[in-house]
C-alpha cells in the first residue's frame, strides 16, 4: 500500500470540479462547432517524429518519451494539440479544400510545469483555421475564442497581441546584428533588460521594450519609432484586427514577446480575463509542414480549461433526490429524463446525504 501521493504536477479532480471541468470542456467544444468547426480527436500519444515536424520550431525538448514495447519506436505524450491537429491536415485531411476548421479537446502533459502553471497534466480545447493567416483569419479565430471563453462564463477578456518573428525580421535587415549575436539580444529582450543592449551592440532596440504596454499607446510607439515598411505592415495589421472588434475587448501589445509562442510566425496572442489566474488561452499564426516541404500558413488557439475550473467556473446547482427503499423504477426514470439526479437506498437505513430532496409519497419534496 502507498500513500496516494502523485506525481510532482499531477492531480485528482474531485467532485464537484471534475463534473465542472467536463461541462466547461462541452461548452466550449459547442461554441466553437458553431462557428463551423469540425471536431477531430487525435490520440494522447504518438511518434515523437510527428509530434515534432509538423509545426516550424517545435521542440523535442517540450516532450515526454518512452519506447513503445510493440513498435520499439519512440513515442511521445502530446504537450499540445496544435501540431496533431497540423498533421491530421496535411495526411488524413489533404485533399479537403481550404481553408479548413477543426476543433479538439482533449488532455495534454507538459514536460515541465511553470510557476504560473504548476500543474502537469492540462485539459485544453481549440479550433485550428488551416489554409490561410490573413487578417481576416486572425480576426475570426480571435471572435471564435472570446464566444467561446464566454459560453464558459469567462468576463472582462484581454488580448495581449505580440509579434513572435519580429526580431530575427529586424535583424536580418532592418536592425542588422551579428548573427552570434542574436541569442544574446533574445535573451535581454525576453528579460526586457535595456542595460544589456548597449554591451552587445543593439541599443536601437530599446524602443521595443518601451512600447509594451496598452495597444493604443504601444502604437503610437512604435509608429513614431519605425522607419521600414516590414514593420508599418504589421502595424497596420494590429490596428485592423482591433478595431474588428470595437471595444469588445481590451487589447495589449507587447512586441518582444515569445515565451511560449516557438512556432508561431507573424502574430501571437494571450488571452487574459478578470479575477483568473495566468492566461487562458494562446493562440496565433503558424506554418505546418508537408512531407514535401510545402508550408501551409495557418492561425487557431488553444484554451486552458484548468484555470477556470479553479475559479469555480462550470459549477451548477443540482437537483438531487433520494429514492427510499421500494421506490418505483419506472418513476425514477422519469425523474431522471426530467433532468433530476437520483440516489436509490440500498437498506432501510440508507440516508440522504448529499440529497437537495426526497421522494415522498411519489413526489419530490424538498430535505
Amino acid at each position: 500500500m502507498t500513500n496516494g501521493l502523485l506525481p510532482e504536477g499531477l492531480r485528482d479532480r474531485l467532485p464537484p470540479q471534475a463534473e465542472a471541468a467536463s461541462r466547461l470542456l462541452h461548452r466550449i467544444i459547442v461554441a466553437i462547432g458553431r462557428h463551423g468547426y469540425d471536431r477531430v480527436s487525435p490520440p494522447l500519444a504518438e511518434y515523437e517524429e510527428e509530434l515534432v515536424g509538423r509545426l516550424k520550431s517545435a521542440r523535442r525538448q517540450d516532450l515526454l518519451r518512452f519506447v513503445d514495447p510493440v513498435s520499439q519506436r519512440t513515442l511521445a505524450l502530446r504537450p499540445d494539440i496544435t501540431g496533431q491537429v497540423g498533421r491530421i491536415a496535411a495526411t488524413r485531411m489533404g485533399h479537403r479544400p481550404r481553408p479548413l476548421r477543426l476543433a479538439y479537446g482533449g488532455p495534454v502533459l507538459k514536460l515541465r510545469a511553470t510557476q504560473l502553471r504548476p500543474e502537469r497534466e492540462l485539459t485544453q480545447a481549440g479550433a485550428e483555421l488551416i489554409g490561410t493567416d490573413a487578417i481576416p483569419a486572425i480576426v475570426e479565430i480571435l471572435r471564435v475564442a472570446i464566444e467561446a471563453l464566454e459560453a464558459a462564463g469567462v468576463t472582462a477578456i484581454t488580448i495581449d497581441l505580440t509579434l513572435p518573428d519580429l526580431i530575427e525580421t529586424l535583424a536580418a535587415d532592418a536592425l542588422p546584428i551579428a548573427p552570434e549575436r542574436l541569442g544574446d539580444l533574445r535573451g535581454a529582450l525576453d528579460a526586457k533588460d535595456a542595460g544589456a543592449l548597449p554591451a552587445i551592440g543593439a541599443l536601437a532596440y530599446l524602443p521595443l521594450i518601451e512600447a509594451a504596454g496598452p495597444l493604443a499607446s504601444a502604437l503610437a510607439r512604435l509608429r513614431a519609432f519605425s522607419r521600414w515598411d516590414i514593420l508599418d505592415r504589421r502595424l497596420d495589421a494590429i490596428t485592423a484586427i482591433a478595431a474588428a472588434f470595437d471595444g469588445r475587448v481590451a487589447f495589449t501589445l507587447d512586441p518582444t514577446e515569445r515565451h511560449g509562442f516557438e512556432y508561431q510566425s507573424l502574430i501571437g496572442f494571450s488571452l487574459f480575463a478578470e479575477g483568473l489566474r495566468g492566461e487562458v488561452g494562446r493562440g496565433g499564426s503558424y506554418a505546418i509542414m508537408h512531407a514535401d516541404g510545402a508550408e501551409e500558413p495557418a492561425v487557431g488557439f488553444s484554451l486552458y480549461i484548468d484555470p477556470l475550473v479553479d475559479a469555480g467556473l462550470g459549477q451548477e446547482p443540482a437537483r438531487r433526490i433520494f429514492l427510499p427503499l421500494g421506490t418505483d423504477p419506472a418513476a425514477a426514470r422519469t425523474l431522471r429524463r426530467d433532468g433530476w439526479i437520483t440516489v436509490a437506498a440500498l437498506t432501510a437505513t440508507d440516508e440522504p446525504v448529499g440529497c437537495t430532496h426526497r421522494m415522498v409519497g411519489g413526489s419530490p419534496t424538498p430535505l
